[in-house]
């Protein structure tokens, strides 16, 4: 949660489903340190524009749409540079859609049904720079998708090759879903200087997020 003195979290809400947005408006609004936006967007192109103008800290972003879906306005938003948090809602009947939106920029997913604390949780994990997946769902996800040994081996082997020994560590451990606090302590650092790390990882591999980077290091680690 954040400090009493703290800005409330700015969350956005894209979804096509008007019952959808307004189950999760009742929810975010009973947490004290959430606010929702007014914007209620109901498709990608409306979300893009919310997502300019009302300046959110955190996109819920439903992925199937009319017109511009989630993916694509989750792309758009991330290529504008100082983006939101993007979180995608699926029902995950589709993982390989999951993971294009993951590949967009996004910084996680939920399911619809996630519980009300859950969802909470989420929108603080990702303003505090964690990962929302757990360890066990990143790896299904990604190998469930990615099983066969991708094109892009090369491409992983060679981005990954830029990282300095601790920052590689680092970047393995994010491919596990470990959060900052876990890292820190399978490597005996401090949280401040993990986050660092992190920083300098996802710059130098030019991801927009952790989970881009545990998919990178899946794909190099692919023989």
């Amino acid at each position: 949660m954040t400090t009493p003195d703290a800005p409330p979290i700015r969350v956005l809400l894209v979804d096509d489903d008007a019952l959808v947005r307004a189950g999760l408006r009742l929810i975010l609004r009973g947490a004290p340190d959430i606010e929702v936006l007014p914007d209620d967007p109901a498709d990608g192109a409306a979300g893009v524009q919310a997502a300019r103008t009302q300046r959110p800290d955190v996109i819920l972003m439903d992925i199937r749409m009319p017109g511009t879906d989630g993916i694509e306005a989750t792309r758009t938003i991330v290529a504008q540079g100082d983006s939101p948090q993007v979180i995608v809602l699926t029902t995950f009947d589709s993982d390989d859609l999951i993971v294009q939106a993951l590949r967009a920029g996004a910084s996680g997913f939920l399911l619809k049904d996630t519980p009300p604390e859950r969802l909470v949780d989420a929108v603080r994990a990702v303003v505090a720079g964690d990962p929302i997946l757990s360890p066990s769902v990143t790896r299904q996800l990604v190998e469930k998708v990615t099983g066969a040994p991708p094109s892009g081996y090369a491409a992983a082997r060679d981005r990954l090759a830029a990282l300095t020994q601790r920052e590689l560590e680092v970047a393995e451990l994010v491919g596990h879903g470990l959060s900052n606090a876990d890292i820190a302590r399978r490597l005996y650092m401090s949280v401040p200087t993990v986050k660092a790390h992190v920083s300098r990882v996802l710059t130098k591999l030019d991801a927009d997020n952790r989970v881009q980077v545990a998919i990178l290091v899946h794909d190099a680690r692919q023989d």
